[in-house]
């Protein structure tokens, strides 16, 4: 096997064990609420502290990447949220104070997780290979969120609550280890490479030297960076809308009982998990045979984002929870086409940048999610219509779609 393609393997690795750290809270919140008596207000605290962690070191975590170097700044922040999951029981054990803090810790660990990677991949990653590698390690979202929603509860039940982190955090440590012996940041510098790969490595991205500095005002002022700014904000308000919405649309529209609300709910994630390696060797397969990149960026987003504002436009008329689930599951199959579009454009605008970049857009992303997930509360308090919150986020992604067919480029714009 190529270098390049255990780098992409241990990356996938990194983003499941990113996400089952992630989601296991939503499963063993329930005996923490049992133990501790929180009320809602308490647990919604609890849930966005990690969103603060998370929004503080985007961009400065991949500012970091591209100077330093991705290997050693994802395995740092591999190693302080797997810490940090760790310690969540006995800061819950201590106070709610303590448990927050652990959160907005744990958040600032993963928050250099994506950045990171996207810095490795300006460097290892040929052009003609990229999309099918972001999918790669996009796919490590859906399959993490899987098994946490799968395995956590048989921990809980088995174990404790307090092992779900235990054993989810030890998971970490032992990848960090494999990582640090399987990895480096820049491709010449690895003991294994051929001069084989090597070449390829360097014919598709353009050498592998050190980025110059970043000129922030030239990047906050192109239209390009702007559109794939707005479509990963518009993205993410409908990938968080789904994440923590759908088990309670499925229990309060159409009475699901809890015991199968967690079988439902997953068939979105296996969707996009399916999909999303299917997707990416078709933009690269596309780009191969000679269609240009631009052309294949915005297919791939009217793709993803025309099934995605579908699917969300008619869900809330779906007669039942199974129909519910099958639009939805549409929807989650198609919107992965996204990672042939604005998911990977990023080393097209800045191949040397491409962790700064993604910083500033998941920035973005990130308080997409805090504001989708709070609106959709809203909207339910004031209206009970669960037809109008998937609606807003439909007219959201038609939002995102127009602007970056408008704007989106394919040509360098940074070096």
């Amino acid at each position: 096997m190529q270098q390049r393609h255990i780098l992409v393997f241990l990356v996938f690795v990194a983003i499941f064990i990113c996400f089952i750290d992630r989601v296991n809270i939503s499963i063993a919140m329930i005996p923490m609420v049992a133990d501790y008596g929180w009320d809602e207000e308490t647990q919604g605290r609890i849930y966005s502290s990690f969103f603060i962690g998370y929004a503080l070191l985007q961009i400065i975590g991949g500012r970091l990447a591209d100077k330093y170097g991705g290997k050693i700044v994802l395995g740092i922040g591999v190693v302080t949220w797997s810490l940090f999951t760790i310690f969540t029981p006995p800061a819950a054990a201590i106070g709610l104070t303590a448990l927050i803090m652990m959160r907005i810790l744990m958040g600032m660990g993963e928050a250099v997780a994506f950045p990171s990677f996207y810095s490795l991949y300006g460097r290892w990653i040929p052009l003609l290979e990229r999309s099918r590698a972001v999918a790669i390690a996009n796919s490590g979202i859906a399959a993490g969120t899987i098994f946490a929603l799968l395995v956590t509860p048989i921990i809980v039940i088995k174990m404790g609550w307090e092992w779900s982190f235990y054993l989810f955090g030890a998971a970490g440590f032992i990848w960090c280890i494999i990582w640090h012996y399987m990895v480096t940041s820049q491709p010449k510098d690895h003991p294994k490479i051929t001069s084989d790969e090597l070449k390829i490595i360097h014919d598709g991205t353009g050498g592998d030297t050190q980025p110059g500095k970043l000129p922030w005002g030239k990047v906050m002022k192109n239209t390009s960076v702007w559109a794939i700014i707005v479509a990963h904000f518009c993205n993410n308000w409908t990938l968080f809308l789904i994440l923590s919405w759908l088990p309670t649309f499925l229990s309060g529209a159409y009475g699901i009982d809890i015991a199968d609300v967690g079988i439902l709910a997953i068939m979105p994630h296996i969707c996009t998990f399916l999909f999303l390696n299917i997707a990416g060797f078709s933009a690269d397969h596309l780009i191969k045979n000679g269609m240009a990149v631009i052309k294949v960026r915005k297919l791939m987003m009217l793709i993803g984002f025309g099934g995605i504002s579908i699917s969300m436009l008619s869900v809330g008329f779906a007669p039942d929870a199974y129909v519910a689930i099958a639009i939805m599951s549409a929807g989650a199959a198609l919107g992965a086409f996204v990672t042939g579009g604005f998911s990977v454009n990023h080393m097209d605008l800045a191949p040397r940048h491409a962790g700064s970049l993604l910083g500033i857009t998941n920035t973005a992303g990130t308080f997409a999610g805090a504001i989708s997930v709070y609106f959709a509360g809203w909207i339910l308090s004031e209206t009970s219509s669960w037809t109008l919150v998937f609606q807003t986020g439909g007219a959201v992604t038609i939002f995102g779609l127009i602007f970056y067919l408008i704007f989106a480029s394919s040509e360098k714009q940074f070096d």
